[in-house]
């Protein structure tokens, strides 16, 4: 039996490569709006704001038709929020079926290809991208209203992958903190989003001041305003501010969704306002309107 060559296995790459694009768009065109959440900074939040839409979303009148995928292959926190930590991907006959979260969210992560959550993942750009596409093609997403796309911070082999991917994807929300060094980080997602022509939802303001549990008082830990700052001063949407609020992070650690346990919270009321801002956005690009935040 002859070895094959270094052009038959070029070759044989390159078909594998077509049909997984293939499938990949066959599984996206069952997807009717796709939205990543990208931040120029760590620490702001990114996550918690993923999980906590797609569930507004959810309840919102979509249950059953969220997805979220978690790209952050090296830091995956999506499955601990949302208290899947534990679960497994299921491989079927078709494909590999996502795990199922609160209110029939369709969960995809690293995590959960992970032997345990210390299990670090030492990879460069090329096997990310490999990843990302396999989780687009190889899933069995069905039918869904949004996919949310969990994006790591900064510029790098991530987001630029899920752009190069998703070409169609109906835009990106960027999150910051009101802090003025994330504001000049985050502003770099900006110019990031506005390069890849990916349109901007808009930019949502994490951490916006503490309102005191016993006195009412307002305290502005990271200043405030960053967010609406950036909307202004890049002409894109502020879509609205989250507030401070320690039951947040403790949900998140219990892996309970926030707006769930916490419905009349104003960080929930503030949480399915925005989602109300986001369906107006898809709402008005479905019909040709013309965004103002794609700059």
């Amino acid at each position: 039996m002859s070895t094959p060559n270094n052009t038959q296995i070029i070759e044989e790459k390159r078909k594998q490569m077509l049909e997984q694009m293939q499938k990949l768009r066959a599984r996206m065109d069952k997807v009717r709006h796709k939205i990543a959440v990208i931040s120029g900074k760590g620490g702001v939040g990114k996550s918690t704001i993923t999980a906590n839409l797609a569930v507004a979303f959810a309840i919102h009148g979509h249950a059953n038709h969220v997805g979220i995928l978690d790209a952050d292959i090296h830091g995956p926190s999506i499955p601990k929020i949302l208290g899947l930590t534990g679960q497994r991907l299921q491989p079927g006959s078709p494909g590999v079926f996502p795990v199922l979260g609160s209110l029939g969210i369709k969960v995809v992560s690293m995590d959960f290809m992970l032997p345990d959550e210390n299990a670090p993942i030492i990879w460069r750009g090329p096997l990310k991208m490999t990843a990302i596409r396999q989780f687009l093609s190889d899933i069995m997403w069905g039918e869904l209203d949004i996919l949310l796309i969990d994006l790591p911070p900064g510029t790098g082999d991530e987001p630029l992958s899920v752009a190069q991917l998703l070409p169609e994807m109906d835009g990106v929300i960027i999150v910051t903190i009101p802090s003025e060094i994330s504001q000049v980080v985050v502003k770099k997602a900006v110019t990031f989003a506005r390069r890849l022509r990916m349109p901007i939802v808009g930019v949502v303001e994490n951490m916006s001041g503490f309102v005191c549990p016993n006195c009412g008082v307002k305290v502005d830990i990271f200043q405030s305003g960053g967010g609406k700052r950036i909307a202004e001063e890049s002409d894109i949407y502020f879509l609205g501010s989250i507030p401070i609020d320690q039951k947040i992070s403790k949900a998140s650690d219990k892996g309970v969704p926030f707006i769930v346990e916490h419905a009349d919270s104003p960080a929930s009321k503030a949480f399915l306002d925005i989602v109300k801002k986001v369906e107006a956005f898809l709402k008005e690009k479905e019909h040709g309107g013309s965004a103002k935040t794609e700059g």
